[in-house]
């Protein structure tokens, strides 16, 4: 039996290779184009390009491949039509049709056009069992009563389901505080990030601070003349919860979290996270584990 590995950037793909490796098997690294995976090693490899889908088909049927495992990241790329190859043309108007109702969408058409080609789709979770934490705290710190996060969590994945947008969220104080969008859980983090070392701290510029005073000031006055509490820009002690959308074609997109996440959500004064058991990949816990415990937060995985 021989394995594809379609792979995306970040640290999945080559965690994936690794686990392929150490089972025996010598995977075949399929590269998208524009999207160059970070696997070392002496692996054989095909270069493609989603106008030239139905040659990759053929090369891996060549090949003698009868499984593949998606993983990694990858965005949308855009078509070029003069790059559309004789094996590809039969299957544009199906791609187009599936681009067209977004990316999850087209990630099931995808599927189903490898799936017909006789090729098994494998999860990454399949390959690597050990990226699916058990059940409970798996940090010195431990949960709050998480009864209204979840429930909170539970309403917006349904609306994110519909935009087939996002699949994390901050909550604080049981409500969500924002939600995750096209650009991913990292930009969400980003958006409230401030490294470690600068938290509390002045910025040393007395314009700097006039300034901030000032919009303090400002946003004061809008909580009173509104009758409404102002919510700082922040998310400290929120709780990142990351989870897959009502539906997500887990064997081929189950959300990841891993040692940057960890570090982002520090960054942002975050009090810890939560994640459904089964359901989110966890890429080296033990580094993800010590990054948390370090900041005094908690990992939960809920049932």
């Amino acid at each position: 039996m021989s394995t594809a590995l379609i792979a995306g950037t970040g640290g999945l793909p080559p965690h994936l290779a690794g686990s392929l490796m150490v089972q025996g098997s010598s995977p075949i690294i399929c590269e998208m184009r524009g999207f160059p995976s970070e696997i070392k090693g002496e692996l054989e490899r095909v270069a493609f390009r989603i106008e030239t889908l139905g040659t990759l088909l053929e090369t891996l049927k060549s090949l003698g491949v009868t499984e593949v495992c998606m993983a990694g990241a990858v965005q949308r790329p855009d078509v070029d039509p003069s790059a559309i190859d004789p094996a590809t043309a039969p299957l544009v108007p199906r791609l187009m049709a599936a681009m067209a109702k977004g990316d999850d969408g087209t990630l099931r058409e995808i599927i189903s056009i490898f799936e017909e080609h006789g090729f098994t789709i494998v999860g990454a979770h399949e390959v690597a069992p050990d990226l699916l934490p058990i059940t409970g705290q798996h940090t010195k710190a431990a949960a709050p009563n998480l009864t209204e996060t979840l429930a909170a969590a539970k309403v917006a994945l349904a609306e994110m389901g519909q935009a087939d947008q996002g699949q994390a969220m901050l909550l604080r104080d049981g409500a969500v505080m924002a939600c995750e969008d096209a650009r991913g859980t990292e930009a969400l983090l980003r958006d409230y990030c401030e490294p470690l070392d600068e938290r509390g701290t002045s910025s040393g510029d007395p314009l700097v601070e006039i300034i901030d005073g000032a919009i303090d000031m400002i946003r004061d006055a809008a909580g009173w003349m509104t009758d409404q509490p102002v919510i700082a820009p922040n998310a400290k002690g929120a709780i990142l919860y990351k989870a897959p959308k009502p539906d997500q074609i887990l064997k081929a997109d189950m959300p990841l979290i891993g040692p940057d996440t960890a570090m982002q959500a520090a960054e942002a004064g975050l009090a810890g996270i939560v994640i459904p058991q089964s359901r989110v990949m966890v890429l080296d816990l033990p580094q993800v584990v010590a990054i948390l415990n370090a900041q005094g937060m908690f990992l939960q995985v809920v049932s």
